[in-house]
């Protein structure tokens, strides 16, 4: 492992830490799996009374491969979430820095932060539907179009979507995260690597099992 990377699991591991003293930590009463919102605007689905293996999830929605990795393994994760046996904890970032692909991500999540718990994962599932493409060259996530993605997953929050709210919140908390490039995946302070991209082999990682194919 070069010094770069540990020093990036470093740095996540200590954002992790945070996230899970604030919310995820178990041994209290079973309160159910719920998603959480926090502060920094990452999302916890968990069941926060429960002890179970902790994956962090960085993403950016205006990335392919991210895309690719929610098509792949999305229900795997949150059927392990829903069965208590993961707390998962969502965090968009902004990883690109070159247009039009900057200005795509910030907008995307910017808009995820108006999005209530209870409408979020499927306010997701619509962003990597409309992510833009090709990439490195589409313009989109237009305002319009994420108020509108907002009210098919359930939520009207047009004034939030297009005064962007978030915008500045949400780059001041992506700057605080030194990624390497996104998905990163992290169970429990370790690195995945493919198999983060094979559900049997992710479900496997989770759970110490041979895992099941959804």
């Amino acid at each position: 492992m070069t010094k770069r990377v540990a020093a990036v699991l470093a740095a996540l591991a200590v954002l992790a830490a945070l996230v899970v003293l604030q919310t995820v930590a178990g041994d209290g009463p079973s309160r159910g799996v719920r998603l959480l919102r926090q502060p920094d605007g990452s999302m916890v689905l968990a069941d926060t009374g429960a002890s179970a293996p902790v994956l962090d999830l960085y993403e950016d929605f205006d990335c392919p491969i991210c895309k690719d990795l929610h098509t792949r393994v999305d229900a795997t994760i949150r059927r392990l979430a829903t069965e208590g046996k993961v707390k998962v904890v969502y965090h968009p970032v902004t990883i690109f820095q070159d247009e039009p692909m900057h200005s795509n991500s910030v907008r995307a999540a910017a808009a995820a932060r108006c999005v209530p718990e209870d409408n979020w994962l499927a306010f997701r599932d619509e962003l990597y539907s409309m992510q833009p493409a090709p990439h490195g060259v589409a313009s989109g996530f237009t305002l319009e179009e994420l108020a509108r993605a907002a009210r098919q997953a359930g939520a009207s929050v047009d004034q939030c979507v297009t005064s962007q709210t978030y915008a500045e919140d949400h780059l001041k908390q992506s700057a605080r995260i030194r990624l390497e490039g996104t998905p990163t995946v992290v169970l429990d302070g370790q690195l995945l690597g493919d198999e983060a991209f094979d559900p049997k082999a992710l479900e496997a990682a989770i759970t110490g099992g041979s895992g099941v194919t959804v």
